[in-house]
């Protein structure tokens, strides 16, 4: 597989160009109705804040999505994040080769 050289979307940023402003819906609309308040839809929008399981769920009804959807974007989001971002993870040594070490 491939390594990705560029960070993938934001899921805040997706949901602001695919869903609000196709459909005129502002953050506090959205916030409506999705029962939140306007800080946590904002919190997304503006890539400050994650997409929970229980966002993901409002998503998928709101939008006529599957909650997976939702989850996989800020999966896939976090994890290059954390690749590139962060270098301790490399040092883990694998449990086989540990297993070798102590024998």
């Amino acid at each position: 597989m491939r390594e990705r050289k560029r960070p993938p979307v934001h899921p805040g940023r997706i949901l602001k160009n695919h869903h609000l402003i196709p459909l005129s819906i502002s953050i506090t609309d959205l916030a409506g109705i999705l029962g939140v308040s306007r800080k946590t839809v904002s919190k997304v929008i503006n890539q400050r804040g994650a997409i929970t399981p229980d966002m993901a769920l409002r998503l998928s009804r709101a939008f006529n999505t599957t909650p997976n959807l939702w989850l996989g974007l800020q999966q896939e989001y976090d994890l290059w994040h954390a690749t590139h971002e962060s270098k301790e993870w490399r040092q883990v040594k694998t449990v086989k080769d540990l297993a070798t070490i102590t024998a």
